[in-house]
């Protein structure tokens, strides 16, 4: 297996790889209001906004938590001997959460997400407003 991390790794092998990882959206200390700019077009059946929002939002995701989870998920991955997952390592490595392997990552974690949520804000992470009493300290002004 020596040669095969010189080897890129396509999108659709990328995919692959990530619904195969054992990462759950909800183990992972990333900011799910975030990543619902991903799961909602997923939602809507927007594959293509769902893509251009992953490439936007990974480099914050990864930055906010996603790295290491990704990386030990990656590695455990390469140790059990799933295919591409050495390539997928290279990738990171050489690309970060600019690279395929990343985004298709975050889509993962977008249709988790989605499937969870099922358009729930609250689910996504976000907070109502304005606040239910008792969640905040609420001061009226006068």
């Amino acid at each position: 297996m020596a040669g095969k991390s010189s080897q890129k790794i396509t999108g659709a092998a990328a995919a692959e790889l990530a619904a195969r990882l054992d990462l759950n959206v909800h183990d992972i200390p990333i900011c799910l209001a975030c990543l619902s700019f991903v799961a909602l077009p997923i939602g809507s059946g927007d594959e293509r906004e769902a893509r251009s929002w992953a490439r936007r939002m990974a480099g914050d995701l990864w930055a906010e938590g996603l790295e290491q989870p990704a990386r030990l998920a990656l590695r455990r991955a390469q140790e059990a001997g799933v295919p591409d997952a050495e390539a997928a390592l290279a990738n990171v490595e050489a690309h970060g959460p600019r690279g395929v392997v990343v985004r298709e990552i975050v889509l993962r974690l977008g249709r988790q997400l989605d499937d969870h949520a099922r358009g729930d804000f609250l689910k996504m992470g976000f907070e109502p407003w304005p606040p239910r009493r008792g969640d905040w300290l609420v001061q009226r002004m006068e």
